[in-house]
Formats: C-alpha cells, sequence, structure tokens
C-alpha cells in the first residue's frame, strides 16, 4: 500500500478480507476513518459513494470527532452493491483563516496573510461559475484594500458566504483518496424482522399452515420459515424422539431429504402441491409477512442425486456411502454432500445444481433462505453462490444457521450471509449478556454481521427454558425482542413448552423433527398477548429497529439488566429492564446514563411501560423499580415534556 502526503487509516465499515460491509436501504451508515497529516495544516475530508461504477458519485462532509478520527453520515436508497471512497485535503480557506485570525489576536502584523487570502479567492475566478467571479474579486479587492482597517478588511472572508466559496478540494495539491470500499446495501428486512418458525405438516399440510398465518399475523410477525418441504427418505428413517428404527406410520425428519417422488425441487405429497405453495406464499403476502424456506444442502439415501451423481457423496472403504456422525450420534437417514470432488467438473456441476435449487424456490415467490448448517460447508462455496444469486436477485436473504466457533460465524457474515443466528440461546447472565451485545454491536464484526436471536429452535431448548416457568419465557423473549432488530421463535414458544430429551440432551422431548404435533394455540395461558405487544412496540419504535444504538446502564441488582436504545436525534428512546431470574422478585435501584439517554437530569420525565400501559414519573438518574417474576420486564419509552 502506497501512503500519500495524507494518511487515510482505519477505514469502517469494513471486513478483514475486503468484502462488502453491510447496510439496509435507509439506514444512517456512520463512514469513519483516522485522517492525518505532518504539520499544522487544517485538513477537510469527505465520502463519495455509489451504486455502481456506471452510477454518479454522491458526496457526504465529514467532521472530526478527535483524536484524528473523522466520520459522514451516507444513507444508501438503492439496494445493491456499492462502493465508497474516503477523501482528504488540505484545507486551504480554513489554514488561512486559522493563521491570519490566530496572528491578529495576538497583536501581529499580517500584511503578507492579507494577501495570501486575497490570492486563494484569485485563484478560484477562472473555474468559477460566470455569476460567482464578481464574488470572489470583491473578497480579493476587500482584502487589499489599505485604505480601511485591517478587522474591515477582513470581514468579507470571513463570512459564511465566502467560506461557501472556496469550500472544497479545488486548488490543494494533495488530494489523496483511499481505495473503494465495498459496500452491500440489502433491503430493510435484511436487517429488522421478527420470524415465526412452523411445521406445515402438523397442521395439515401447506393449506393448513396458510390457514394458520392470520393468527401469526396477528402476534405481529414479519416472516414465516418453514423447514424443507421436499420428500423425505423412507430408508433408515428415524421414528419419534431420533430412535433409529421408525414405525410404518412415522413421518420422519424433514431435513432427510429426498425420495422417489424427487429432491430439493419437489413438494412431499402429503404437504400439497405447488399450487398449494403458491397459496401460501400469496396468503403470507395479503397479510404482510413472507415465507422464509430451509435450504439444507443435504439428501436421504433415497435422494435422486444418490444414484445420479455418486461422485457427489463421501465413499467409506467399503463402498458404501458415509452417513452423518457426531459421536456418539448417527444419522444414518442423512448423506452429507462432498463439496469438492475430485473431479472439477462434478464440483462445478454439483455447484451450479446447488445453485439452481435457490434460483427454484425464488421462482417460486421464495426470496427469504434459512441455510441449515452452513458452517459444515465449503466457506468458497457461499462465497460463490451468495453474491451470484444476489447480482441477479438484490432483495433475497440468507439466514446462517451456524451454531459454531466464532471465526466461522464471522467469516460466514463476511463472505456474504444476510443474517446469522447467534450465542444468545446460551447468554443468560447480565454481564455476558452485556459483553456479547457490546461486541456484536460496537465491535469490527458490527460492520457485517447482522444477528438474530432465537430463544428455542426444533433442536435446541436451553438455559432457563428447560422445564422453566412461564417468566423464563417472558423474560427471554422480551430480551430477544428488544436487543436486537430480528429474533424469532419456534411454535410451542408461546405456548412455554419447556420438556427436553433429557438432562444431558437440549433438544426437545418428543420433537417436531420426528413427530406431527397437535397444539392448542387457544390455550387462555398463551404468551400470544405479550407476543403481540412487543412485535407492536418494534413497528412503532425506530429506536427498536436499530442494533448498534444500543446502552447497557447500571442497576444495584445483579439480576436485574438495562439497556437503552434511541434515535439519533433523541425523538425515540426506549429503556427496557428486565429481571433475569424468573423464580424470584426483583427490586433495583437503576443507574441511568442520562447523557446518552439526552434528558435533562433537574427536570421530571416519563416512563410509558408498552407491556403494562403504565405510565411512571421519574427525576435523575436514580429511578426505583419492582419486577416480579409473572411481569419479569419493563419496555419503556421515555418521554421529556422540552
Amino acid at each position: 500500500m502506497t501512503i500519500g502526503r495524507i494518511v487515510i487509516d482505519g477505514i469502517r465499515p469494513s471486513t478483514p478480507a475486503g468484502y462488502p460491509a453491510k447496510a439496509v436501504v435507509g439506514e444512517a451508515v456512520r463512514v469513519s476513518a483516522d485522517i492525518f497529516k505532518d504539520g499544522h495544516d487544517v485538513l477537510s475530508a469527505q465520502v463519495r459513494w455509489r451504486l455502481s461504477a456506471n452510477d454518479k458519485w454522491a458526496v457526504a462532509p465529514m467532521r472530526e470527532l478527535g483524536n484524528d478520527r473523522w466520520e459522514a453520515v451516507v444513507e444508501p436508497s438503492t439496494l445493491g452493491a456499492h462502493e465508497f471512497v474516503v477523501e482528504s485535503w488540505t484545507d486551504l480557506y480554513a489554514t488561512w483563516r486559522h493563521k491570519a485570525t490566530t496572528k491578529l489576536a495576538a497583536g501581529h502584523d499580517i500584511g503578507v496573510e492579507l494577501e495570501e487570502g486575497a490570492r486563494l479567492f484569485e485563484a478560484r475566478v477562472a473555474t468559477a461559475a460566470r455569476p460567482d467571479r464578481g464574488r470572489y474579486g470583491a473578497v480579493a479587492a476587500a482584502l487589499r484594500d489599505g485604505s480601511t482597517p485591517v478587522a474591515q478588511r477582513m470581514a468579507p472572508a470571513l463570512a459564511h458566504e465566502a467560506a461557501d466559496l472556496v469550500a472544497g478540494p479545488a486548488g490543494s495539491s494533495d488530494l489523496t483518496a483511499s481505495g473503494p470500499h465495498p459496500l452491500r446495501v440489502d433491503r430493510e428486512r435484511a436487517l429488522v424482522a421478527a420470524w415465526y418458525e412452523l411445521f406445515p405438516r402438523s397442521h395439515g399440510g401447506l393449506r393448513g399452515a396458510a390457514a394458520r398465518l392470520p393468527a401469526v399475523a396477528e402476534m405481529g410477525f414479519d416472516i414465516v420459515y418453514i423447514p424443507p418441504v421436499h420428500p423425505i427418505g423412507r430408508q433408515f428413517r428415524r421414528g419419534p424422539n431420533n430412535v433409529a428404527v421408525a414405525g410404518p406410520d412415522d413421518v420422519g425428519s424433514p431435513w432427510a431429504i429426498g425420495g422417489p417422488e424427487g429432491g430439493h425441487t419437489a413438494i412431499h405429497p402429503d404437504l400439497g402441491t405447488f399450487d398449494d405453495f403458491a397459496a401460501l406464499v400469496s396468503a403470507a403476502e395479503e397479510l404482510g409477512m413472507e415465507i422464509a424456506l430451509d435450504y439444507a444442502l443435504q439428501c436421504s439415501p433415497d435422494h435422486p442425486w444418490v444414484t445420479e451423481h455418486p461422485g457427489w457423496f463421501n465413499h467409506r472403504p467399503d463402498g458404501t456411502i458415509a452417513y452423518a456422525e457426531n459421536p456418539p450420534k448417527k444419522y444414518q437417514d442423512i448423506y452429507p454432500i462432498n463439496f469438492w470432488p475430485a473431479d472439477e467438473a462434478d464440483r462445478k456441476a454439483l455447484w451450479e445444481a446447488c445453485r439452481e435449487i435457490v434460483t427454484f424456490w425464488i421462482g417460486k415467490g421464495v426470496r427469504v433462505f434459512r441455510v441449515d448448517n452452513p458452517h459444515t460447508k465449503p466457506i468458497a462455496f457461499w462465497e460463490w453462490m451468495i453474491p451470484a444469486v444476489q447480482a441477479a436477485y438484490p432483495d433475497v436473504v440468507f439466514l446462517a444457521e451456524a451454531f459454531t466457533r466464532p471465526k466461522v460465524m464471522a467469516k460466514l457474515a463476511e463472505v456474504g450471509f444476510t443474517q446469522g443466528y447467534t450465542y444468545f440461546t446460551w447468554r443468560t447472565g447480565r454481564i455476558e449478556l452485556e459483553e456479547y451485545l457490546v461486541e456484536l454491536a460496537k465491535g469490527p464484526t458490527a460492520d457485517y454481521m447482522r444477528p438474530n436471536f432465537w430463544p428455542n429452535t426444533p433442536d435446541i431448548l436451553a438455559g432457563p427454558l428447560r422445564n422453566g416457568p412461564p417468566a423464563a419465557f417472558r423474560q427471554r423473549l422480551v430480551l430477544a425482542a428488544t436487543m436486537t432488530p430480528s429474533y424469532g421463535i419456534y411454535s410451542g414458544y408461546e405456548l412455554c413448552e419447556n420438556q427436553p430429551a433429557s438432562a444431558s440432551n437440549e433438544e426437545y422431548l418428543h420433537s417436531e423433527k420426528y413427530e406431527l404435533k397437535d397444539r392448542d394455540y387457544a390455550d387462555p395461558a398463551s404468551l400470544a398477548p405479550l407476543i403481540t405487544l412487543l412485535n407492536g412496540a418494534r413497528r412503532r419504535h425506530p429506536a427498536l429497529q436499530r442494533l448498534r444504538n444500543i446502552t447497557f446502564h447500571g442497576a444495584d441488582n445483579p439480576d436485574v439488566i438495562v439497556y437503552s436504545k434511541h434515535t439519533d436525534d433523541r425523538a425515540d428512546i426506549v429503556l427496557t429492564v428486565v429481571n433475569l431470574d424468573p423464580h424470584v422478585t426483583a427490586v433495583a435501584t437503576l443507574d441511568l446514563d442520562l447523557a446518552v439517554l439526552g434528558i435533562p437530569w433537574d427536570q421530571p420525565y416519563e416512563a410509558f411501560d408498552e407491556l403494562s400501559f403504565q405510565t411512571f414519573t421519574w427525576q435523575g438518574r436514580h429511578p426505583y423499580v419492582r419486577l416480579d417474576p409473572f411481569e419479569a420486564a419493563h419496555v419503556l419509552h421515555l418521554r421529556t415534556h422540552r
């Protein structure tokens, strides 16, 4: 890398390996950099950005934050692959002004500085628009008018109008630009969404699932995620509770994909037809929701690929195909795909076939894909596939279901995944939650890794939910819904299903992965009313629709966590207080950072609870709260009388 006269370093947003950082349409993107040079000249800087190489540049001025850190806010308005460049130059006018006014205040003779200023304005005449040329000349003439006092000679040059005339890099010999930095701009739903997962087969198929959608929409969800809808293999089919031998009527796991009826581009006949699938997609759209489809790149022993493309699988020395294993667990009903076969032509054909699965379902109206176990496939495949799909369909969203090592999760996000599952499921204490959210919202990965918080999944019943009371489900729901812009729950959560498979197994007892579930969604104890209130608050409050604006506050009770979110102008401020112990009533005196909240210390302010509809009047930084286990949390809209 070559350093110019001006150093431009530490540019954000960025990724470690130069892949695109992420934003959404209308999001205020803070572009920042370290900018400095030798000497005492005054610098200026700006950000230029555009959609593509053929588009016109937009420009935003940067301001210095201190310690040579500069920042600008840009708001992309179009989907797609953008680029931005940071530029800096010696601000000749600001440098002259600082020198001349400092010397004048010290009583020094500034005759030379007056002539320097006159020449600075004169130099712009040649490139100025004709109506402005006289204005430059007038300022220069005033600076040279020796018949008037120095302060009067300086006045026209110090006016805001004069500064505007010479703004920008024109005339500077040291204009320095960074290299282009890529920025992927997605639609709003890539950042903000409430997900709800359901199994169509437990509702009688695709038509039955469509009948369930109005109730899901009423709770305020944006995306309905359904597991694989494809034929399920018969060989080695798993029975209830994942037993190795299935009975003749057992439904098997939807993730054991493929049968005589077809593979990843077929629908299980028990679920319905493509017309039924189209009706489901249409019903969701009419309710303002979307259908997300599971994208699971694995096969049952009955998948057509097994016989048509044997080179796409790993073979053991005895000639059999290797099935999935996670010792001591064995999954004979699933064959992992070998994404790097020895034959290069085989590899290319496989990768193209996998991409065609996505484009096939895009053609059926799907624009959101939850990707199963992406960390078990080569990163290089995702690096190739996701940009290829989004180049043709820029509104497609990919959610990575990757409960794996941190660096692998981060790399999946870096190479293109729109969102990712996280460790939230296992973060339960106050300190670990605070540390994790600061990492996600403020750390380097915040430029490209969008978290999606799930308290539960069909595979995972963890933490306080295991045999936990309804208060545990309320607590975790509030945390997930208010800490991040995207969160999701797996159906049954609202009914507080809490039985684990065993003391050591995080899966559910009688998991819906292997059998049908008949639930009483009309149960009066359902959390549906609370979910509706939370999702309504998320939609009303812009502060809850962003991640990087989270701030943690203090409380004298370690089981009480307190955090706020606010818009840049403080027009919307939401403070959330959660009792992390689902078994006892928590009382606490809070320690709020009023400066962050933009609230005067000596004036009362209102705290309206979005969950209980109570209004509390507080003053100062140390309000008192009391939360019983059933209440679990306050989600408070803070309002001042300014």
